[in-house]
């Protein structure tokens, strides 16, 4: 887990481009979250390297070509190992070849580089559960059917993300 600190120019491009982009159709916030999820990718982009896309597939391409989907969920605290990381069923037909997992704090001051996971492997090895479930791990109810697997699952870096598949 990479802790990384969001500067003004993050958080202003970050709103910016929420405000271009407006709400997307399913957005389980209904838009709410576009902020984070733009800072998000911004982490990953700080962590990883590679070249923002932002497309509906994917948000990073890597040198070499490799496509990287942003996954960013806001928090109150600094996660922890234990928490989970969740891909909404809906877009687990996205075109990418790895998931990136991104914290950021609610107050947008700080957030969180997780991992990373082959897209692939990260359906194979995860826990679905449908809207409505109960989630024995933390006693969350899942608003939309889901993918979960927990933060210490994730591999640090693509090259280890790599060598796994």
């Amino acid at each position: 887990m990479v802790e990384v600190i969001i500067t003004g120019d993050m958080l202003i491009e970050a709103r910016d481009k929420a405000a271009e982009m407006g709400q997307l159709r399913n957005s389980i916030t209904r838009g709410a979250g576009n902020i984070a999820g733009f800072l998000g990718e911004a982490i990953a982009q700080k962590v990883m390297g590679g070249t923002l896309a932002n497309t509906y597939e994917y948000d990073l391409v890597m040198e070499d070509g490799t496509t990287v989907d942003v996954k960013t969920k806001q928090t109150s605290v600094k996660p922890l190992e234990t928490y989970e990381c969740s891909i909404a069923a809906l877009n687990d037909t996205q075109e990418c070849d790895y998931y990136v997992f991104v914290r950021v704090k609610n107050d947008f001051t700080v957030g969180w580089y997780l991992g990373v996971y082959n897209k692939h492997q990260y359906i194979r090895d995860s826990v679905f559960m449908k809207k409505g479930d109960k989630d024995p791990s933390n006693g969350y109810v899942v608003k939309s059917d889901c993918h979960n697997l927990a933060i210490s699952q994730l591999k640090g870096d693509i090259n280890a993300a790599k060598e796994t598949t």
